[in-house]
């Protein structure tokens, strides 16, 4: 499986659809640093958003380490670790 980058993670951010309407910050590529909080995503948004990413690329991700991951770069990192164990 190719590896998880953050113009794919913000495609599934996007599709999630879970985001707090009020956040204010675009879901672009200048995003990797940003608290997830900022970014509009709870621990039930974030838990959505990583089914879609266990299924799309068929890695288990526990939610306690999608949680400290705390920023979208830290995410792709916890994925891209979990795809390299896998392969």
């Amino acid at each position: 499986m190719t590896a998880l980058v953050l113009q794919r993670l913000t495609e599934l951010m996007a599709e999630c659809g879970d985001r707090d309407p009020s956040s204010e910050v675009a879901l672009d590529d200048s995003i990797g640093e940003v608290p997830f909080e900022d970014l509009g995503f709870d621990s039930l948004s974030l838990f959505n958003m990583c089914l879609q990413i266990e299924s799309t690329y068929s890695v288990q991700l526990a939610l306690d380490d999608v949680l400290a991951a705390e920023t979208p770069n830290g995410l792709i990192e916890l994925v891209n670790e979990n795809l390299s164990r896998s392969a």
